[in-house]
């Protein structure tokens, strides 16, 4: 059963930095993409960051420079390094992840999300 559990969301100043990871479980870490998301309440779910199994990694414009996504295979862990925050940022973030074979239809598994608050 894949299971992935988000840590690290918190409440830092404008300008601060924060590190989100996602223990993933259940599933062979490497065959799959994973990725980051946020949504706020009543707004549209925005992809953040992506990378596929081959390290290959996408950002949302308006994130660019600022966020920065990477994984531990070893540990199964996804990281979501987020510098520069701003209180836009301000929302649940998401991690997902996806066999590879299905990563064009959308990700399939979900964590629970972590809470991230930016305060001007």
């Amino acid at each position: 059963q894949v299971q992935l559990v988000e840590s690290g969301g918190g409440s830092v100043q404008s300008g601060g930095s924060l590190r989100l990871s996602c223990a993933a479980s259940g599933y062979t870490y490497s065959s799959y993409c994973m990725g980051w998301f946020r949504q706020a309440p009543g707004k549209e779910r925005e992809g953040v960051a992506a990378i596929d199994s081959d390290g290959s990694t996408s950002y949302a414009d308006s994130v660019k420079g600022r966020f920065t996504i990477s994984q531990d295979n070893a540990k199964n862990t996804l990281y979501l390094q987020m510098n520069s925050l701003k209180p836009e940022d301000t929302t649940m973030y998401y991690c997902a992840a996806e066999d590879v074979v299905r990563c064009h239809r959308g990700f399939g598994y979900w964590g629970q999300g972590t809470q991230v608050t930016v305060s001007s």
